[in-house]
C-alpha cells in the first residue's frame, strides 16, 4: 500500500475525510485511545506557515452559494495584512456542495476541506472546523450568504483590541416576524438573563474567537449558540458588534420553528452547567435536603398528633403518611444523585487531565526585580 493510501485509510477511520494536508486528533494534545495518526506515527498536520486567521464555514446543501461565498471571503481576507486559511466543512450534503468545495480546494492551498460522513448538525460541523483550524484567531460564519464577508475585518479588529469572543448582532433581521424574529427575541432575552452574558443575539453563527478560548468550550447537541455563555464561565471577555442580515440570495433555509423549542431545552442545560458543572451536589443536595426536611416535618407532626390525641392517625391522615415517605425517600435519592455527580466530576477532572480553570498567564519576578520592588 502506498503512503497516500495508508494516510487516507487512517483518516477515514476517524469518521472524517480530508482533502489535503494532515489532521490533528480532535481536542487532544497527543494520540489517545481512538485517535488517528499519520502513517509514520507522527500526529498533527505539517504546516510550513501557520496562518494567523482561520475562517470556519459549515455547509449543508448549499451548492448555489459555495462559489460565491468562497470568492467573497477570499477577496476580503486578501485585503487583510495577515496570513489566513479557509476551513470549509461539508456536513453530509446531498447535492453538489462537496464536489464544488473539492474543486476549490484543488486550486487554492489556503482552503482546508473537511467532509463529514453524514449530516451531524451545525454544532458538530463547527466543532470539526474548530478542531482542525490552525489560526490564532478563528471566525465562524454560515455558508448561506446571510453573513456578509465584508464585515469580517470588524470582528478581527475587536480581537486585536483584546477581546476573547466577538459576537455578531443582527439588529435588523430579514427573517419572518412571527416564525423567526419573535421567538428568537424571546429566546435571546431568556439566554441573556439565565446565562448572565448581556448580548442581544446568541443565535447567529457569525462570531470570532481566540483559539485558546474556543478550544476549551465543549460543543455538542445545539450548543454552538451558547458559546459566549460557556466561554464566560472560563472568564473570557466578550463584546458584540452589529452586523447586517441580508436575505438569502438562493437556496432554501434549513431553520424552522421547531428549532426554537429545542433551544429552550438546551437553555436549561446551559443554566445547569454554568451554575453547577463543578458542584452538582449543591443542586441535587439542595433539592434532596428540602424533600427530606419536608417529609420529616410531616412525619413528626403525625407522630405528635398521635401521642397527644390518641386517635387513629393512620386512618385519619393516611395520605400524609405516603407523602412523608415519598418526600424522604425522594430526597435521599436526590442526595445520592448529587454524590454520583460529584464522583463523575472528579473522574472528569482527574482521569482526563482537565482542570476546572484556564490560566491566562503566570508571572514570576526575577530576584533582581524582587529586591528592587522592596
Amino acid at each position: 500500500m502506498t503512503r497516500v493510501g495508508a494516510e487516507w485509510r487512517s483518516i477515514e477511520r476517524c469518521g472524517i475525510q480530508r482533502v489535503k494536508g494532515w489532521r490533528v486528533p480532535p481536542r487532544s494534545e497527543g494520540l489517545g485511545a481512538g485517535a488517528c495518526a499519520t502513517p509514520n506515527g507522527a500526529s498533527g498536520r505539517i504546516i510550513e506557515d501557520v496562518p494567523k486567521y482561520s475562517i470556519v464555514v459549515p455547509f449543508h446543501n448549499e451548492e448555489e452559494n459555495v462559489t460565491k461565498l468562497y470568492d467573497r471571503v477570499k477577496d476580503v481576507m486578501e485585503q487583510v495584512d495577515s496570513s489566513f486559511e479557509m476551513v470549509f466543512v461539508d456536513d453530509g450534503s446531498r447535492d453538489r456542495t462537496y464536489r464544488l468545495l473539492e474543486e476549490i480546494a484543488a486550486v487554492d492551498s489556503r482552503v482546508l476541506l473537511i467532509k463529514l460522513r453524514r449530516n451531524f448538525g451545525q454544532t458538530s460541523a463547527l466543532a470539526a472546523g474548530f478542531d482542525h483550524a490552525s489560526g490564532d484567531a478563528i471566525l465562524a460564519m454560515d455558508g448561506d450568504l446571510q453573513h456578509d464577508p465584508a464585515e469580517i475585518p470588524a470582528f478581527l479588529a475587536k480581537l486585536e483590541e483584546g477581546y476573547d469572543v466577538v459576537s455578531g448582532w443582527r439588529a435588523q433581521r430579514a427573517d419572518n416576524v412571527v416564525m423567526r424574529r419573535i421567538p428568537s427575541s424571546i429566546a435571546n432575552w431568556l439566554m441573556a438573563r439565565l446565562s448572565g452574558v448581556d448580548i442581544h443575539d446568541f443565535g447567529t453563527t457569525f462570531k470570532a474567537y481566540r483559539r485558546d478560548v474556543i478550544r476549551n468550550v465543549p460543543l455538542y447537541g445545539e450548543m454552538h449558540r451558547f458559546i459566549p455563555a460557556l466561554a464566560s464561565w472560563y472568564g473570557a471577555s466578550i463584546c458584540e458588534i452589529p452586523i447586517s442580515n441580508p436575505a438569502r440570495e438562493s437556496g432554501k433555509s434549513h431553520y424552522g420553528i421547531s428549532r426554537t423549542f429545542r433551544v429552550m431545552f438546551d437553555l436549561l442545560t446551559i443554566r445547569f452547567l454554568l451554575k453547577y458543572m463543578t458542584r452538582p451536589l449543591h443542586f441535587f443536595g439542595g433539592l434532596g435536603s428540602l424533600g427530606v426536611v419536608s417529609g420529616t416535618g410531616i412525619a413528626m407532626w403525625l407522630l405528635i398528633h398521635k401521642l397527644l390525641s390518641r386517635h387513629d392517625v393512620a386512618g385519619e391522615h393516611g395520605p400524609w403518611f405516603v407523602i412523608a415517605a415519598v418526600l424522604m425517600l425522594g430526597g435521599l435519592q436526590m442526595i445520592g444523585f448529587g454524590l454520583l455527580g460529584e464522583l463523575q466530576v472528579r473522574h472528569y477532572f482527574t482521569d482526563s487531565a482537565r482542570t476546572p480553570y484556564v490560566v491566562d498567564r503566570v508571572v514570576r519576578l526575577k530576584p533582581s526585580e524582587e529586591s528592587m520592588s522592596r
